[in-house]
């Protein structure tokens, strides 16, 4: 079927994209801190001076020095091995939940905005009733529902992001497919698969990328507080929510058990923050300088 005009609008943003992006000082910041957290975490084995679940008694409560740049905590674990492979298992927490809003989520909104009618009523109606719930809250009742753990925290951090992306993608697919160039695909006889696939989705996914940017920092310190609360990773896993839980019994005497996985965790979320709000001011099409 020969292609219609498609009158995108982040067409006139490709090669000037770059660019953009590159004079988002608060974005590239964000940009370098992920990718420096991104090198810790791929090389946490090199990376980590020692073992971070290896306990050693006698180097419990260790303040920060030379033999341990983060000091050790009340098992004499390594505080800064402990944070570096903490990294390995937040930011695979945060990919793992937004990959399941998004797969989940998109194609709902897609469809319910695409079709609209009594499909999106019974589609948004569902919807809103999880959007009623708190974020926290409804992750926390999923996870108490599937069992405290690791892959049940990242699949309740998903789930409960779902409402988000469905709403997100079903107002830009209403808007979308008002298009003249969907209306010419639709006169051509395309069928609405390949419509979705090929003229609407494209023009989704700025906002699409820019929401899963942000949703990762949100997506992080929920798991972070479901790990803190013991609803997440199990002892021993170095992960920081589990980490600032182990030492708020030890805030007085050994401050740095808790400090360091809280720098790391509000460092993440501000990374993310940052990209994401830089992304988004590179792909509206509406912003020239």
């Amino acid at each position: 079927m020969p292609s219609p005009i498609r009158a995108s609008a982040s067409a006139d943003a490709g090669p000037g994209v770059p660019r953009r992006f590159a004079r988002q000082r608060g974005a590239m910041l964000g940009a370098g801190i992920l990718a420096v957290l991104t090198v810790l975490a791929l090389g946490a084995p090199w990376w980590s001076p020692r073992d971070p679940i290896r306990t050693a008694t006698r180097d419990a409560l260790k303040p920060p020095g030379a033999s341990h740049l983060f000091g050790t905590d009340q098992f004499g674990r390594d505080v800064a091995s402990r944070v570096i492979y903490g990294a390995r298992i937040s930011l695979t927490v945060g990919l793992v939940a937004v990959s399941i809003a998004v797969v989940l989520g998109a194609p709902l909104g897609l469809v319910s905005g695409f079709y609209g009618g009594r499909l999106d009523a019974v589609i948004m109606r569902v919807v809103d009733v999880l959007l009623a719930f708190p974020g926290i809250l409804l992750a926390l009742a999923i996870v108490s529902v599937l069992t405290p753990g690791l892959t049940n925290v990242m699949i309740a951090v998903g789930l409960a992001a779902v409402p988000t992306y469905a709403r997100l993608m079903r107002a830009a697919a209403l808007s979308a497919r008002e298009f003249l160039y969907v209306e010419a695909a639709r006169a051509l006889g395309g069928r609405d698969l390949f419509i979705l696939a090929r003229y609407i989705l494209p023009n989704v996914v700025a906002p699409l990328i820019v929401t899963a940017t942000l949703g990762l920092g949100t997506a992080i310190l929920s798991a972070a507080a479901l790990s803190f609360l013991g609803l997440g990773s199990q002892p021993p896993a170095p992960e920081w929510g589990r980490m600032l839980s182990e030492g708020r019994d030890y805030l007085r005497e050994a401050w740095w058990i808790s400090t360091f996985p809280g720098l790391a965790i509000m460092l993440t979320v501000l990374a993310m923050n940052l990209l994401g709000d830089g992304l988004r001011d590179v792909l509206d099409p509406r912003v020239k300088t």
